[in-house]
């Protein structure tokens, strides 16, 4: 949905959000709900009667984000906090300054990072616990939990600790242990200094085994590759390595690139580690091979090799 309108043209600049459409009202208010001067960022607050009722069965969230409107006449009248950060133009359009809390849109869902930290931090070894979603490798966002505290679970321990409290979406594909998170001088963390998580391979609940045929070994590659990890087991499990459908989309397609078969999406998810996809794979270069004739397969082989 939307509540806003703005005619949009090829010259560059600023995020614009333009006027409200009809019967809506927009308002950008300071903390203490009074209005901002021109050219000051607030919170944006929607009002009309296209307003919702409230978050279905979250009451508590219901009362901190639909809150009574103060500026208008109708009795019961209320007004939707955004948590979108605005300013007025001179123009009277508004200028989108970004996001007052912590929500980020990820793969195409939308998390409260909020939601993922108060997760993490009902376990018992964590002492604090801070989430963000990182673009350390260009259209490749990813959520990154910085953990502090004593014997800290194993990456495989928290998908399955996490996976009983969230949904698949909001599991961080990686974990990095600090000994303490960076502070402003106002002891707020200071996300910005949290460090960019290192490619060597998480602790996981199965020991490093290296590939054991060419099959393996080529999967391996193709892993340390898409998953930009330094080393990569043929017993770890892609998606605790921090792999997700995204990235897993885009091992397949290079699988059937580099062994010239059709393999399905599902096998990945079925079969997480390379050791059972190489089976998988080698089964469908034997189906393959015995469709071919004896001159096709002798040439498939030596491609192979």
């Amino acid at each position: 949905v939307y509540s806003g309108l703005i005619r949009v043209t090829a010259e560059t600049g600023p995020v614009l959000i333009g006027s409200p459409i009809a019967n809506t009202s927009f308002y950008v208010l300071d903390r203490f709900m009074n209005p901002v001067p021109i050219g000051i960022y607030g919170e944006l607050y929607i009002g009309g009667v296209g307003l919702a009722y409230g978050y279905l069965k979250r009451p508590e969230l219901t009362a901190e984000k639909f809150v009574p409107d103060p500026f208008g006449n109708e009795p019961g009248g209320r007004l939707y906090r955004t948590g979108d950060l605005m300013r007025y133009c001179e123009s009277g359009n508004l200028e989108f300054g970004g996001r007052l809390d912590h929500q980020v849109k990820v793969r195409g869902f939308r998390i409260e990072l909020g939601e993922v930290e108060a997760a993490l931090s009902r376990h018992e070894s964590v002492r604090a616990a801070v989430v963000v979603a990182r673009e350390d490798r260009e259209n490749e966002q990813r959520l990154v939990a910085y953990l502090v505290g004593k014997q800290l679970p194993t990456a495989s321990e928290w998908r399955t600790f996490l996976i009983q409290r969230l949904p698949e979406y909001m599991i961080p594909s990686l974990f990095v242990n600090l000994e303490a998170l960076p502070l402003l001088p106002n002891g707020k963390v200071n996300r910005r200094a949290l460090p960019i998580p290192d490619s060597s391979r998480p602790e996981l609940r199965r020991a490093f085994a290296a590939p054991e045929n060419p099959t393996q070994a080529r999967l391996v590659e193709l892993w340390t590759n898409v998953l930009a990890v330094n080393q990569v087991g043929i017993h770890d499990d892609f998606f605790e390595l921090g792999g997700d459908s995204i990235l897993a989309t885009r091992l397949v397609s290079r699988v059937r690139r580099t062994f010239g078969i059709e393999l399905p999406l599902r096998e990945l998810f079925w079969k997480p580690t390379v050791f059972e996809l190489a089976a998988v794979i080698e089964e469908l270069l034997i189906a393959q091979l015995e469709d071919l004739s004896e001159e096709e397969a002798e040439q498939l082989l030596q491609n192979e090799v």
